[in-house]
């Protein structure tokens, strides 16, 4: 699975995808030596690396980025997120329960997701590079689509570097060989280096949803954000100096717009994943990974709403730690569901009210409406399964609070505050003279709940490994996954990360 040449095994994930931009063609063979040297035929290729970032689903793992397995996989082993078993729903052999209580397997399939959605997009990035190298483009004419190609496989290898650690570093397309274990180290100064060495040749200006240099310097900024906790070297001025280079971008004044059907407009988002449902776009059905399977009469009279998959809630006290005034707390949904037909409280099937509840007695065996429901994306009557909002990745928000932690972290919290208070002011809340690594903590999960980011904030704080709720303490080695029981069956040349 793991050959650097696209194997049977990718080739149905790599070139069945909707494309980035909508009214491209995607290419799986090199045609001849004369392709792509027109801008539209170099738009196309590379549009297939945007696209790959969509995901897949083959039958073998279901692979989106938003999906119930790759985002799922991130926020239910943090402090922000439980998938309760209700009866027989979401139990799937007891990997969520897993996931809660830090005991997952390498057999588990949303850690196989994971990884084949990373190296998927990477076996496609590299065969772009391969049509690239065989064009007959000039060299000058090449080194900003690679870099901007180098820069979407570096966003590829972060991920790995941050969920497997110790991963196959694949670069050549015509490879054959079965590739080895690098090191987290080698893998981390692998991203650093792609980023660094592509920057030079990426767009200075903001381009909606590609990898311009704003983009790269997030990047790197999140790199040496987790240096610490990836290879044991902080590096949080060097995170701030690369914060300090993004420009362009501003708070919305509207939380909300992040996260609107048509959040393209946002001035906020770094980076997205665009879709749109007209055009074909699959994958981003997120938003029905929450809510009660009678949800949808609480957004239409008539039900016109897709069906929803009563799966994913907020641990018991996240809700409660918003503050009253907090705008960011409308990203969840609770108490009573109204139908709006009705005007009355929707009831279940159970003869039950519908009404969410933050407590959750017992994630194992829960009643349908326990927990705290997901409702930051924008829920309207008519939508489709397949939402057209598209898939927030980095907001400038984030540049913000990078910063902001950066400086506590180096003993000078006073220089954390005009950051702190821009993030707090737009959410309509006063920020403490005083702030500290805590309060910093607790304001990421508050202002990037539900955002697939909580578990790398639990790793680099130490809060992953104290007990929680439902949970003990949590061995060091768990700070990365497995790598997935298939991949490692079918190549011998890599070896288990340690601990497992």
């Amino acid at each position: 699975m793991m050959k650097t040449k696209i194997t049977a095994l990718f080739l149905t994930s790599l070139f069945a995808l909707s494309c980035t931009d909508l009214d491209e063609d995607l290419y799986d063979r090199v045609k001849d030596d004369n392709f792509g040297n027109t801008p539209s035929e170099v738009e196309a290729l590379v549009g297939g690396a945007y696209s790959s970032l969509r995901g897949f689903s083959d039958g073998i793992s279901n692979s989106f980025p938003g999906s119930e397995y790759v985002f799922f996989l991130n926020a239910v082993t943090s402090d922000e997120t439980v998938i309760p078993t209700r009866g027989t729903d979401w139990f799937d052999g007891g990997q969520w329960q897993r996931a809660q209580t830090h005991t997952w397997l390498a057999s588990d399939g949303m850690i196989l997701s994971a990884w084949r959605y990373c190296y998927a997009g990477i076996a496609k990035v590299n065969s772009i590079i391969y049509q690239i190298d065989k064009s007959g483009l000039t060299d000058e004419a090449k080194a900003p689509i690679y870099a901007e190609l180098r820069s979407v496989r570096a966003y590829y290898y972060y991920m790995l570097l941050d969920m497997f650690g110790n991963v196959p570093i694949v670069t050549d397309f015509e490879d054959q060989g079965l590739p080895s274990n690098s090191t987290r180290q080698e893998v981390y100064d692998f991203v650093e280096t792609e980023l660094l060495e592509s920057l030079p040749y990426l767009k200075s200006e903001i381009v909606y949803s590609k990898f311009t240099k704003n983009v790269a310097y997030a990047l790197l900024a999140r790199l040496y954000l987790n240096s610490e906790a990836f290879i044991g070297q902080a590096r949080w001025q060097d995170c701030i100096d690369m914060c300090q280079n993004v420009s362009g971008y501003s708070l919305t004044v509207d939380y909300f717009a992040n996260f609107a059907t048509e959040n393209q407009t946002s001035g906020e988002i770094i980076l997205s994943i665009p879709y749109d449902n007209a055009a074909g776009t699959v994958g981003n059905y997120m938003s029905s990974m929450s809510c009660h399977y009678l949800h949808r009469f609480t957004i239409s009279p008539t039900g016109d709403y897709p069906w929803s998959a009563n799966g994913m809630a907020a641990e018991p006290g996240v809700f409660s730690s918003f503050e009253e005034g907090d705008v960011r707390r409308n990203a969840m949904v609770e108490g009573e569901q109204i139908n709006l037909a009705t005007g009355s409280v929707i009831i279940m099937d159970s003869g039950e009210p519908l009404i969410y509840t933050e407590e959750i007695p017992d994630f194992t065996n829960s009643a349908q409406n326990v927990g705290v429901r997901l409702g930051k994306y924008e829920m309207k009557p008519g939508e489709q399964w397949e939402r057209d909002h598209d898939l927030v990745v980095i907001r400038y928000a984030e540049i913000l609070m990078m910063q902001a932690e950066c400086y506590v972290r180096l003993g000078s919290p006073g220089q954390a505050l005009p950051f702190v208070e821009q993030v707090r002011s737009r959410a309509g809340l006063e920020t403490p003279d005083a702030i500290d690594l805590d309060f910093i903590d607790q304001e990421l999960r508050r202002e990037f709940l539900f955002e697939g980011r909580r578990r790398t904030d639990n790793i680099r704080f130490g809060t992953f490994f104290q007990p929680g709720w439902e949970l003990g303490t949590t061995e060091p080695f768990r700070a990365i996954f497995p790598i997935p029981e298939t991949v490692l069956s079918t190549n011998t040349n890599l070896q288990q990360n340690p601990g497992y």
